[in-house]
């Protein structure tokens, strides 16, 4: 029988590990700030480090739609060009402190026991993502986030068509199948406990749930035997003294006993459940975020790969792309991707920078099944020499 794990339980640790860890870096220098590439190597669980940057790229995507407004021409191909670059500008400068990172590491630890503990949550919220049908490639966007499973997902994402959008109660039904058939590859949650109880001790046991305790059976009471009934004491006979005349008195009266008040009862108002942390933290905002936005006109390409030509691939990169691509190409070496788009930027016209990528990078790191985050490089690439 599948174990139960603690929801509360779950998002407790998580509270108290993130706590413990920007206690350690915070403290020290409480005004210190994380950029990028620092969140993606703050923790040794690489998909801790993964959760974290993709909050933190949802709620940048709510902050860029508040940008829109119904005043002005957001479809024009200037304001479109202008707001990319402008887009892509601010992700290089991303700043936080503790008060705003502690609640992201903190859902991001809950988030990886419990995709660690059932897969199908993952794909219900980290590739569904609150969506009522999707078709692969929208699926695929999340996938570069996964680290926990990532072969599964990716695995069950090739067995779908390629562009049909399919419900979401139908791909939750497959998946369950597909996790079904290939239960044999799963990685249990063992493995993730014992990477983060190097950090702060935890074991499975402190996760699952309570079971109800049934109550004792109280213990046979022994028979009391009845007890024989005694003959009723008939008292002697006086003789009846003779008959006398007395004066007549009204019956007694009763008198009426004072009413006891009602006591109302005291209905005792139940303390409200105190919200999770991450629950208090999560934002008020209703805009639609800007993928949401822009979805209904937009096709595959993104908004960085319809602008026009660009000057420097550095420029023309977005964050979301950037992200992907130090994940996917350079297996999070974050200076490594820089020196090569660095290489790249600088070489003198397409054939020889497509070679550089095709030859060069593919062989030094191997890349295998790689072929959306290749060519989406190649397509910037023609994008700059075109």
């Amino acid at each position: 029988m599948k174990d139960k794990y603690s929801q509360p339980k779950l998002e407790e640790y998580g509270r108290r590990l993130a706590a413990l860890l920007c206690e350690r870096y915070f403290g020290p220098q409480p005004g210190a700030l994380l950029d990028g590439p620092a969140v993606l190597r703050f923790t040794p669980v690489r998909q801790v480090n993964l959760f974290v940057v993709q909050q933190l790229l949802a709620k940048w995507t709510e902050e860029m739609a508040n940008l829109r407004s119904p005043y002005f021409d957001f479809e024009d191909a200037e304001v479109r060009q202008a707001l990319t670059q402008f887009m892509n500008v601010l992700s290089r400068r991303i700043r936080l402190g503790r008060e705003v990172f502690e609640p992201l590491l903190a859902r991001a630890v809950t988030d990886t026991l419990r995709i660690a503990a059932d897969p199908v949550v993952g794909f219900d919220e980290k590739l569904l993502h609150g969506r009522t049908a999707a078709t692969r490639e929208q699926l695929l966007e999340g996938v570069r986030y996964m680290e926990v499973e990532k072969p599964l997902f990716q695995g069950f994402l090739e067995s779908l068509p390629a562009t049909t959008a399919l419900p979401r109660e139908e791909l939750l039904k497959q998946f369950r199948q597909y996790q079904e058939a290939n239960y044999q590859t799963l990685h249990p949650l063992e493995t993730v406990v014992n990477e983060l109880s190097a950090l702060l001790p935890l074991s499975e046991i402190d996760l699952r749930e309570e079971e109800a305790t049934m109550p004792t059976p109280a213990a046979p009471v022994a028979a009391t035997p009845p007890v024989a009934p005694q003959p009723t004491p008939v008292p002697p006979v006086a003789p009846a003294p003779a008959p006398q005349v007395a004066a007549s008195e009204p019956p007694a009266v009763p008198k009426p006993e004072p009413e006891r008040p009602e006591v109302a009862a005291e209905t005792l108002a139940p303390a409200a459940a105190e919200k999770p942390l991450y629950e208090k933290l999560k934002t008020e905002r209703t805009s639609p975020p800007l993928s949401e936005t822009l979805r209904t006109e937009r096709t595959a390409a993104t908004l960085a790969e319809k602008a026009p030509k660009v000057e420097s691939l550095r420029e023309a990169i977005s964050i979301n792309q950037r992200f992907g691509f130090i994940n996917e190409l350079f297996n999070g070496e974050n200076m490594e991707y820089h020196a090569a788009i660095q290489k790249l930027d600088a070489m003198p016209d397409a054939a020889t920078a497509r070679r550089f990528v095709q030859e060069d990078l593919a062989q030094q790191y191997g890349w295998v099944r790689k072929e959306e985050h290749v060519n989406k490089l190649l397509r910037l690439i023609d994008r700059k020499f075109e």
